[in-house]
């Protein structure tokens, strides 16, 4: 059983970021993962098969991501025949700003980016097409010109609209403050998605009626509650299905799904793919823990 390659990044502890520039006409690098934060811009790779946690697709001429720590990822050529791929990685350590600097005003899109980033980010391809020529022209700067234009860059990123969240699990824990309700909610979920979940029960739990807690989970989440907690048991049973050897009914069922024609359709149209396919993808891998 084969196991996601831990990458010893060139990136020292005095560094600030790290930019590789390159055009290549494959990808041969192995699904790998590393603690620092990673954006990958890949130009004229159209078919590139992109993986992200348990997310699996297949990408676009132009793409943008942005992963995080310990997210396992990679590209691989896949469907691609196009030669000269113009791929641009720019890695940074995590704490390259404090969590005092991120709890500043105009530094709190690219805390809650960062954030999001645990699960891995794919931004839109007007956003990809609109920072491009900055993107490219970023290795030809030196000395705080470089860095000022990278945290502009990860503004803008951070501002930017229809971003798009790609693993359903994270490798941390998601972060809310102690006192947030949206912790509570998924603490509860967390617990409970293997079980019949109501919204009269949930909403209960967290002293809010029906019609707030709809509006609180839909603005906190950009999903009902419904799809948000299947997005949970999506995700339990993405992991399974690459870690376990469980039967597929078995394994909608231990999520929470009392009928597999149900989790069929519903795994589907998250992820793109049937259980069964999905597993195919993934055999012979195994999560790093």
């Amino acid at each position: 059983m084969q196991t996601f390659h831990r990458e010893i990044t060139p990136l020292s502890k005095d560094d600030s970021f790290l930019v590789f520039d390159r055009v290549k006409d494959t990808f041969d690098f192995p699904i790998h993962f590393h603690p620092e934060f990673e954006i990958n811009f890949i130009f004229n790779g159209k078919g590139v098969k992109r993986v992200v946690g348990d997310h699996i697709d297949e990408i676009d001429e132009i793409e943008l991501v942005l992963v995080g720590p310990n997210l396992p990822h990679g590209w691989e050529l896949y469907h691609c025949k196009n030669k000269n791929i113009h791929e641009i990685t720019i890695q940074f350590h995590g704490d390259l700003f404090d969590e005092a600097l991120l709890s500043r005003r105009i530094m709190l899109p690219i805390k809650e980016m960062f954030n999001r980033a645990n699960h891995g980010i794919l931004f839109s391809k007007k956003t990809a097409i609109d920072l491009k020529e900055r993107i490219l022209n970023l290795s030809k700067l030196d000395g705080m010109d470089y860095f000022l234009e990278t945290i502009s860059l990860l503004h803008d990123m951070a501002n930017s609209r229809n971003q798009k969240l790609l693993s359903t699990y994270t490798v941390e824990t998601d972060r809310f403050d102690d006192s947030d309700k949206m912790k509570l909610v998924y603490d509860y979920v967390q617990r409970k998605f293997s079980d019949k979940i109501t919204l009269d029960e949930v909403s209960d739990f967290v002293s809010m009626s029906k019609v707030s807690f709809n509006r609180f989970i839909k603005k906190r989440t950009g999903k009902t509650f419904v799809n948000y907690v299947n997005d949970i048991r999506v995700g339990y049973a993405a992991r399974w299905l690459i870690e376990r050897d469980w039967s597929i009914s078995e394994i909608a069922f231990k999520c929470g799904f009392n009928n597999i024609a149900n989790f069929n359709r519903i795994f589907k149209s998250l992820k793109k793919t049937t259980p069964s396919q999905y597993r195919d993808e993934f055999y012979g891998m195994k999560r790093f823990l």
